[in-house]
Parts: C-alpha cells; sequence; structure tokens
C-alpha cells in the first residue's frame, strides 16, 4: 500500500499504502516550511499542479555495481509507462501521442490563449497518465475548441481516430473511477480494466467462480483484462505473449540486467521469480516472488515493480503498473526500526476486540529511503511512503516492507511557505505546535500508518478478503484503519521510551489539530463546488474526523467555530479525541474482521462522501488568495552512463532534466513499447 499524503504538511500528501505498494502520497498542498537550501525544487506550476524536484542523496557513494543496479531497475520501470496509460483509458495512448505530435511540430501562433490551453492540457494529461485527474478521477477540460483542435491536427499532419478526438470533447466516460453503486461502478468507470459491456454482476460471478486457497489465496483478477469475446468472458493477462506483452518483454530485458549485478543472491532470486511472473503470468509465481521479495531486506538498494495497488479498479481486483527504485537512508532507518521492533506491543496495547489482535506481528520492516527513479502509478504523483505486499497472508507469515520515501519528503517540505496553515489555523498556539512539530508528527504517522497500521488486526476464520466482503468500500476504510493506528499511539509516551518522538503531548497535538483541520477543510480545496469526495483517502479521512466531530459533539471534543466571518475546527480535549479515535479503530477493525459491509457502507456513506457546500464554498473563497497548486509531483532525475571504448558503463551520473516538458518528450520518444490499442 502506498502512503500518499502528509496530513499537516498542508496538510495533505496521499498517503498510500503501498499497500500493496497506495497511490497517498502523492500530492501535498503546501509545505509548511520554506526553503533550506539552494536547490531549485520547484520547476513550474499549471492549473492545479506543480511540479517539484528531487535529488538522491548517497548516490555517488554506491558503487558501480550499485548504480548499475539503481540503472537498470529505473530503465526496467520505465519500459512499462505506457502500460499505465492504456490501464487508465482506452484512448489515452493514442490521445497523448497526437497531442505529442502536434507539440512538437506545430509552427504557428505558440502565444494565443488557445494554445496555452492546449499546452497545459497536455501537460496535465502526462500528469495524470491520461485524459483524468489523477485524484479527482474526472475527465479534464481541454480549455480549446474540437475546431482549434482539427485545425492544429491539420498544420501538423496529426492523427485521430474519431472516437479518441470525440471523447475529449463529450460528456462520455467522465469518471475515471466510479465507486456509486447507483451509477453503476463498471458501466460508470472509464478505467480500462473491463470490457464496456460487462456488468458488476457478471464481474463479481465471473471472480467468484475462481476457487482459491482459503488459507493462501492469490489475488486473482490482478493482473489482466476482463471482457467478453464470442459470447464468453475472458481474462487477457498481462504476461510476455499476452496483453502488455511488449512493454513487459521490454520490462524483462532491463530486469535480467539488473538480476546479473544484485547485490545478494536474495535479490537475485527475487529478480528471478519476477521475471518469471512476467513471462508467465502466474500469480501463484507472484506470490512466491513477494514472499522472497519481502525477506530480501539485506543490501542497499530495492525496488517496487509489478501491477499493485487496486485502488483504480471500482471492484478492487486490478493492480495498476508501478515502480519505484530506492536507495537506503542509512541514519533514518535505523531510528525508524525502532518502531518496527514494538509492532507486537501496539497490536497488544491497541483498542480493538482481543480477538481480532495477531498474536504474533510478523516480520515488519520500516526503512526511510531515497527515490533514485519512479515511473507508472508512481509517478509523476508519488506516495511517500510505501507497505508491501498486500496479499495479507504473506504479510501474516512471511512480513513486509515498509518505507519511507525521505527524499520525496524533504522536497515536498523545501517547496512551499506556510501562508494556508495561518488561514486555516484556528490561533497562534495551533500555528505554534504545527510550525515546532508539524513536521516530525507528519513523519511518524506515516511510519505508524505502514509499519503498525497495515500489518495490525486479522479476520474471523472463514471470511473473505476485505475486497471480496467490503467491496468498492474496502480501501477506504483500510486507509481509515491505518490512519487510525497512527492517530491514536502519535500521543503515547511509547514513543518518547522508544527514541522516536521528543515530546509526547506536543506531536500528539500537532498530529491532532492537523488531522481535523485537513480532514473537515483544507483537503476541501481539491474538489469543485458540488462535487461529492470520491477518492479513498479523502473520504478516509473526512470519515475519521466527521466521525469524531459527531460522537464528540455531546462533550465538545472538536467545536465548530466562527471567528471573523471564517469556519474553524478547534480541538478542546485531545485525551478524549483520542479515546475516540481507540473506539472507530476498534469498529472499523470489527468491520474488517467480520466482513461486515453493510456497516462499512454506512460509515463511509455517512461520514466521508457528502460536503458540506456552504463550507466547501467558503473554504475555496480562502484558498483562492494562493497562488501554489494544491497537488504536487516530481520531474525524475536523469541517470546517464558512462561508457568506455567497449560500450561498458564505466560510471552513472545524476542530472536533472531542463522541464517537464522535456522530460515527458524524451520518455515518449525512449519508452514508446505499446501501439494506441491494446
Amino acid at each position: 500500500m502506498k502512503t500518499r499524503y502528509l496530513f499537516s504538511l498542508l496538510l495533505a500528501m496521499t498517503l498510500v499504502i503501498s499497500c500493496q505498494n497506495q497511490k497517498d502520497a502523492k500530492e501535498i498542498q503546501s509545505a509548511e516550511v520554506k526553503k533550506t537550501e539552494s536547490f531549485e525544487y520547484v520547476s513550474e506550476q499549471f492549473a492545479d499542479i506543480k511540479i517539484l524536484r528531487y535529488q538522491i542523496p548517497g548516490f555517488d557513494q554506491l558503487s558501480l555495481q550499485q548504480k548499475k543496479y539503481v540503472y537498470f531497475l529505473t530503465q526496467a520501470g520505465l519500459s512499462g509507462r505506457d502500460i499505465m496509460y492504456d490501464q487508465n483509458y482506452r484512448y489515452n495512448l493514442s490521445i497523448r501521442r497526437a497531442l505529442e505530435n502536434i507539440y512538437k511540430n506545430y509552427e504557428g501562433d505558440r502565444n494565443s490563449d488557445a494554445w496555452k490551453s492546449f499546452e497545459i492540457y497536455l501537460k496535465r494529461i502526462w500528469f495524470s497518465n491520461g485524459i483524468h485527474h489523477h485524484y479527482a478521477s474526472t475527465k479534464f477540460d481541454p480549455g480549446f475548441t474540437e475546431d482549434y483542435l482539427n485545425e492544429l491536427m491539420n498544420a501538423t499532419g496529426t492523427e485521430l481516430r474519431a472516437e479518441a478526438l470525440d471523447v475529449i470533447f463529450n460528456d462520455q466516460d467522465r469518471k475515471k473511477v466510479n465507486l456509486n453503486d447507483e451509477t453503476g461502478l463498471i458501466k460508470g468507470s472509464a478505467i480500462n480494466f473491463y470490457g464496456p459491456d460487462l456488468t458488476v454482476e457478471e464481474v463479481s460471478a465471473y471472480y467468484d467462480g475462481i476457487k482459491v486457497s482459503a488459507n493462501q489465496p492469490i489475488e486473482k483478477g490482478l493482473n489482466s483484462k476482463l471482457l467478453r469475446e464470442n459470447g464468453e468472458i475472458v481474462e487477457k493477462i498481462w504476461k510476455s505473449g499476452g496483453m502488455y506483452g511488449a512493454s513487459i518483454d521490454k520490462i524483462i530485458f532491463w530486469l535480467e540486467k539488473a538480476k546479473e549485478v544484485a547485490e545478494n543472491e536474495a535479490q537475485a532470486k527475487g529478480l528471478e521469480l519476477l521475471i518469471k511472473y512476467y513471462q508467465t503470468g502466474d500469480l501463484k509465481t507472484w506470490d512466491e516472488y513477494n514472499i522472497v521479495w519481502a525477506k530480501a531486506t539485506d543490501g542497499d538498494i530495492d525496488y517496487i515493480n509489478g501491477f499493485i495497488e487496486v485502488y483504480n479498479d471500482p471492484k478492487g481486483y486490478k493492480g495498476s503498473y508501478e515502480s519505484v527504485v530506492q536507495i537506503k537512508d542509512f541514519e533514518m532507518s535505523q531510528k525508524m526500526a525502532a518502531l518496527a521492533k514494538e509492532a507486537q506491543w501496539f497490536e497488544d496495547n491497541s483498542t480493538l476486540d482481543p480477538s481480532h489482535k495477531k498474536k504474533n506481528v510478523v516480520g515488519v520492516s520500516y526503512k526511510t529511503v531515497n527515490v533514485a527513479g519512479e515511473a507508472g502509478d508512481a509517478s509523476p504523483a508519488t506516495p511517500i511512503g510505501i507497505n508491501l505486499p498486500n496479499n495479507n497472508w504473506i504479510r501474516e507469515q512471511h512480513g513486509s516492507k515498509s518505507v519511507s520515501l525521505g527524499n520525496i519528503i524533504h522536497a515536498y517540505n523545501n517547496a512551499g511557505s506556510s501562508g494556508r496553515l495561518k488561514e486555516f489555523a484556528y490561533d497562534e498556539d495551533e500555528i505554534k505546535f504545527e510550525e515546532e512539530y508539524g513536521q516530525l508528527a507528519d513523519k511518524l504517522h506515516t511510519a505508524l500508518h505502514e509499519v503498525i497500521g497495515h500489518a495490525s488486526g486479522q479476520l474471523n476464520p472463514g471470511v473473505g478478503t476485505p475486497k471480496e466482503t467490503l467491496k468498492n468500500y474496502s480501501s477506504t476504510l483500510e486507509e481509515a484503519r491505518a490512519d487510525l493506528v497512527g492517530l491514536y499511539y502519535l500521543p503515547d509516551t511509547k514513543l518518547v521510551e522508544i527514541g522516536v518522538s521528543p515530546d509526547a503531548a506536543g506531536i500528539g497535538k500537532a498530529a491532532y489539530d492537523g488531522y481535523i483541520r485537513n480532514g473537515l477543510m483544507t483537503q476541501l480545496i481539491r474538489l469543485n463546488l458540488g462535487d461529492d469526495i470520491e477518492e479513498a483517502h479523502m473520504r478516509n479521512r473526512q470519515l475519521v474526523a466527521a466521525w469524531a466531530m459527531e460522537k464528540g459533539s455531546k462533550d465538545k471534543v472538536i467545536e465548530k467555530i466562527y471567528k471573523d466571518g471564517k469556519t474553524y475546527f478547534k480541538v478542546n480535549d485531545y485525551d478524549k479525541l483520542r479515546v475516540l479515535f481507540g473506539e472507530l479503530l476498534k469498529e472499523i477493525q470489527r468491520i474488517k474482521s467480520e466482513g461486515d459491509f453493510e456497516a462499512g457502507k454506512a460509515l463511509v456513506e455517512n461520514y466521508g462522501v457528502k460536503v458540506d457546500q456552504e463550507l466547501h464554498k467558503e473554504i475555496l473563497e480562502r484558498n483562492s488568495k494562493f497562488k501554489s497548486a494544491p497537488y504536487s509531483g516530481f520531474i525524475n532525475p536523469v541517470l546517464v552512463p558512462k561508457m568506455d571504448e567497449n560500450g561498458e558503463i564505466t560510471d552513472i551520473i545524476v542530472e536533472q532534466p531542463e522541464s517537464f516538458a522535456v522530460q515527458m518528450l524524451a520518455y515518449a520518444k525512449d519508452f514508446t513499447t505499446l501501439p494506441d490499442e491494446n
């Protein structure tokens, strides 16, 4: 799972729980600190997007073999880039390529408003890996007319089939991922995981018909497209020789090279199994790979590669392609190991019903790492924390890996200002605690969410997996559950005792203020007025905050206050709020453990979906004075191999790309692996 948010860095980067890998975090609304160094973290800004840069600390200290390992893994990741576009929508590749051809070859007026709108539209497609917003999931308004696009196409000799051209401007396939049962989970979603003529009932029946081991179930449906052919429902497996085979063969090519320079035997064995999985598409091999990968904790280099997170599938089966390559941050990893060491203590002392607690929390490892390259679902919008593998039985029996992406968090922290904090915090006391403890509170919450939260709890015997029992509410409830574990323990003196927190009360206050502020107010700047909340992590945060607000209303644990014509939410009793978080954690774990769909649905629908429209309007008006975009993502540093006269790599150096457009066009040139239609 992934962590895509740091909640008080304004206070929200998306927390993803890699979670097989979660797509959480990826964005930050506004960092709460000012730049502390000369490196230019901000590259550019357009629409609601800010493009940042990151550095790779420690890369120069790697051996040549390690540098090669990193390079080959990043090339493997980028080789699957086209897959993510096609997964997101069936016309994405043809639309992107047509617009890229125009962008490279148009010789007309590039200063007109229409051209500027065209350029922004293309950049938004690059950022979101398609024509739907990476977070809100809605289709972009191009900002220019169909006549203008036809003019550009004629001027550059660009061709685009009629259906793809029309969909840019019409209302068809408006939502990439629709989680509203009433409008149809499959019919209402543009995501390219299912044939457009399939129904929810047919998809459910198909996968219900696949019998798997009760104790060691595969992640059925993870690596395939389901569609109807000749009247029969069939799976098109994503593998060499199958769907996406051209991309996968390139991925395999680079993974083979990486295997030759792996740091140790365990890494090489893992890559061997990953290659075998890509060759066969066998999900049992995927499980074998994940077991080896989870146990391969030695070495300074690690990676994520595969069809992993299922957030983009309204049915929760299909994994989006992603890749993250990372280098160990030795100092921070040592500190975070203290948390992992105490995993059983946290489980034993949680508020869960005793029958829902794990008796033996196995093999949770947590490291702070520095990203060396990302692709697919992890780029340009990136997680800040990752916990994998996602298969519950592997996590329980063999352990998991949790990482915090240190250089990504560092870049976020140095790319903004404190304006939004001062606008939405209730008083100077709240601002003071955020400025003093906010960054560390975010880091600790991410660590607790990934290391303790996702590893916590167990299902009752005979209960199916959450995606089977809780269905389209599974992701929201899982993220809420992991968030609540972190929130419950952030004010605990245990964190001080093990040396990871300097001040239990200060960290707790900053964390609770920030979470409530974000869950009830500041995350709403990401939505258009009138919209419901659709994205799982946003639903999770509002659910937790709104539930606590309602349940603590009698004692005014959280108080809604109007001051100088503005709305604020003030936490009055931090101890009682912690108790409420513990109660909600217990209930959500019960829902997960028992597979209680109706209770889970009620929680999400009653607290996580609907938005107070008057408050939303006010928040948008208050936010309008800030120029910083609400979403951020990254261009990757470029790893450049240096060769001798025999073509052997003698060194690999790190360069920063000139601009977002330059990198995207370079990727289109060097990593085009799929046809327009797949």
